[in-house]
């Protein structure tokens, strides 16, 4: 018989009744530590003082309206996104894959707009994630999301990983531009390294298309940047975000310059709850706490305390780690072992994390962790390695 919530979860026999700060807390109150902040979502953990009261101040007052009406929450949350990056302008949206679904329509009407309709395909690279929606998993080009669902959908182009020089051949006449992210996260934390990411601006630039970066799981600091494509000195034309920019609250954003949004006139896009007052006043109170310096210059030097601890921790356990990797808190253990086991086995030592492709533990604190807390997650990790080391251990004598 099916359960009545739609069973598309492998979910953990788990239940949370509160958080605070960066601990979770079941009901007969045990604590865990929350090392995957909801996929790189509660940035500023639970129940954080300035989220709380920004959204009981909004709760009071209107939650939702129409986009038929000017919403000043909009425009304030808009020029605060402005003021703090490239973009022009900002649509407001409830999730990540909608701001996909935005940044793939204005990259085709920019072109439809210019005189060029058969610019319509989207180069991406293999491993990346983009969202679970039918343009997103074609985006994506994961065969384990796109089995079942049909024909996947037309205009994506994917050359491997990495491959600057297969991307360049993949330009061609009906390219609208590329979308990638900086960092793949549910691909396996792997990073694209920077000189890459210039490469492939000049690329965009010379063949006039445009380059679109999903900052959805890397953005708001989690890379020690307010977003990853500043560690390369560059800027893309679109930029779709979410996760952390509500801490928490389910809202996303398509961000892009006025040259790259100027097919998108009156009639074009739109969204019932997309931008409305309540998800604009927590997030615009959560993207004044993660735009503070020093916000920055915390997550940078946890980034490196925790960066020295793992590597510390694969030398004392070889047969279980292969390697680190990763930017700041956004960090992957790739294992020997099959992931879901140090998973379970983190859980068991309640330390909660997020598993990826490429049999790698993903590592996705919130950002105001501190070192006594670090510390506490690598206990927990050595003493988890410990045990699937003796596990091992006893399978092979058996």
């Amino acid at each position: 018989m099916i359960t009545p919530v739609l069973p598309t979860y492998a979910r953990a026999n788990l239940e949370f009744e509160r958080g605070e700060g960066p601990y979770l807390y079941t009901a007969d109150g045990t604590r865990y530590l929350d090392f995957g902040a909801g996929i790189a979502v509660n940035a500023l953990g639970y129940s954080h003082p300035k989220l709380i009261e920004a959204l009981v101040e909004q709760a009071n007052k209107v939650w939702h309206l129409s986009n038929i009406y000017r919403i000043p929450g909009q425009e304030k949350l808009a020029r605060q996104l402005i003021d703090a990056t490239f973009a022009d302008t900002v649509f407001f949206t409830n999730s990540g894959a909608e701001a996909l679904e935005c940044a793939i329509k204005m990259a085709r009407k920019y072109h439809y707009a210019g005189g060029h309709p058969e610019r319509t395909d989207l180069i991406t690279f293999e491993g990346a994630f983009h969202g679970r929606t039918l343009a997103t998993i074609a985006a994506g080009g994961n065969p384990k999301y796109l089995e079942g669902f049909g024909p996947a959908m037309p205009g994506f182009v994917q050359v491997p990983f990495g491959d600057v020089k297969a991307l360049k051949a993949a330009i061609g006449p009906h390219t609208a531009g590329v979308l990638i992210e900086p960092l793949q996260g549910e691909g396996g934390i792997r990073v694209l390294p920077n000189e890459a990411l210039r490469e492939i601006r000049a690329a965009c630039d010379e063949a006039g298309i445009l380059l679109i970066l999903d900052e959805v799981q890397t953005g708001f600091g989690r890379t020690g940047k307010l977003f990853a494509h500043e560690l390369a000195g560059i800027t893309p034309d679109i930029m779709p975000i979410a996760k952390a920019l509500g801490g928490g609250f389910p809202v996303g954003a398509c961000l892009a310059t006025e040259e790259a949004a100027r097919g998108m006139i009156v009639g074009t896009h739109g969204s019932t709850y997309g931008g409305n007052p309540l998800a604009m006043a927590v997030a615009s109170a959560a993207v004044e706490e993660m735009t503070k310096p020093e916000f920055l210059e915390h997550v940078r030097e946890m980034g490196v305390k925790l960066s020295q601890k793992l590597a510390m921790l694969a030398d004392q356990h070889p047969t279980i780690i292969e390697s680190i990797r990763g930017v700041a808190l956004m960090v992957g253990i790739k294992t020997r072992i099959v992931n879901t086991e140090l998973v379970e086995a983190l859980r068991a030592e309640h330390l909660l994390t997020v598993g990826a492709g490429d049999n790698v533990v993903r590592l996705l604190p919130p950002l105001i962790i501190d070192e006594a807390q670090l510390d506490e997650a690598v206990e927990k990790l050595d003493r988890a390695c410990s045990a699937l080391e003796a596990k091992n251990a006893k399978g092979d004598v058996a």
